[in-house]
């Protein structure tokens, strides 16, 4: 309990294992909510506990299916805010919506814009999330945004890797700026993949620029859905000589398309996180747990404590 108000945790029904370690690692239990829905499709939350005056954490990702996921959330936070809660932070592990994020043909929304919109109109007073595939979704909000990295996570996995024989390869150009960073803590050479869209699931992998030949290549990029770019610059990769090629991602929020291509072997393995629940039996996906980097940076919101440290790695 900090200043008189008691910290509560609840989860809606997009990543309730998640929820389940960041209490276990908070050493709280997790809250008890009924969030379900009626024969009609409509979604219901009920608190089933005494929130008035606590300081409520909401952990819900808006991963697929989206639109119910993001209507369970703005529900349950308008029922916690109804619920005289203090304070109601939505912590979104993962931050569906993120790549509507410009104007970039005519006649199209921000909906990235609309649901950081929906959200404060709901009632929250905070947000924290991860890796967002934007930046400057950030300034979407007219509350304070938390805005953490699985990267530390990432970083504390790979330590151990040997860095002379591995070259980390951005899979399109846009994706250069996150590369150049692991490249350089990792102290590896950098190289890109050129590619060209052919559809909305559908990419060509034209070009490369790096070194390939005999070399263990890491692919990283924010978050993958039908695993066309990752298999397609795999593939090239291969062609071009690599001696295995590894990807990195931070949220894995794969279809039946992204799932049958990791089968099909281009990627040796997909390192990700468990922002988003899904089952990943007879794929080559390593799930690491991001729940100790949210459950600390909750703490630290509740006791109204910096967590800038959150962000350094440790042993490099």
């Amino acid at each position: 309990m900090q200043n008189g108000k008691s910290l509560k945790i609840f989860s809606g029904n997009s990543n309730q294992p998640l929820a389940r370690e960041i209490c276990e690692y908070l050493d709280i239990p997790l809250g008890d909510a009924l969030v379900t829905t009626f024969p009609d499709s409509e979604s219901f939350v009920r608190f089933n506990e005494n929130i008035r005056g606590a300081d409520v954490f909401l952990v819900q990702s808006t991963s697929p299916p989206a639109n119910q996921h993001l209507m369970e959330l703005l529900i349950m936070i308008d029922a916690a805010k109804r619920a005289s809660a203090a304070r109601v932070t939505a912590v979104l592990p993962f931050f569906g919506y993120a790549r509507q994020d410009r104007k970039d043909q005519p006649r199209v929304p921000i909906t990235s814009k609309l649901v950081a919109n929906l959200l404060v109109a709901a009632g929250a007073n905070r947000v924290l999330t991860m890796d967002l595939h934007a930046q400057q979704i950030q300034g979407f909000f007219d509350i304070p945004v938390d805005h953490l990295y699985a990267s530390p996570v990432f970083f504390e996995d790979l330590k151990n890797k040997d860095p002379e024989n591995m070259t980390i390869f951005s899979p399109d150009v846009g994706g250069m700026k996150m590369a150049s960073a692991y490249s350089g803590v990792l102290g590896c050479p950098i190289g890109f993949v050129a590619k060209r869209r052919t559809g909305a699931s559908t990419v060509e992998a034209m070009n490369l620029v790096g070194e390939v030949e005999g070399r263990e290549i890491l692919l990283v990029d924010d978050m993958t859905e039908t695993a066309g770019t990752l298999t397609a610059a795999a593939n090239l990769l291969k062609e071009r000589g690599a001696k295995a090629v590894s990807a990195l991602v931070s949220h894995c929020v794969l279809n039946d398309t992204g799932m049958e291509r990791l089968r099909q072997g281009f990627l040796d393995e997909l390192i990700t996180t468990n922002t988003v629940d899904m089952e990943t039996e007879a794929l080559p996906i390593r799930r690491l747990s991001v729940a100790p980097l949210l459950g600390e940076a909750i703490r630290r919101t509740h006791t109204d404590s910096s967590i800038s440290s959150l962000f350094q790695v440790k042993g490099f």
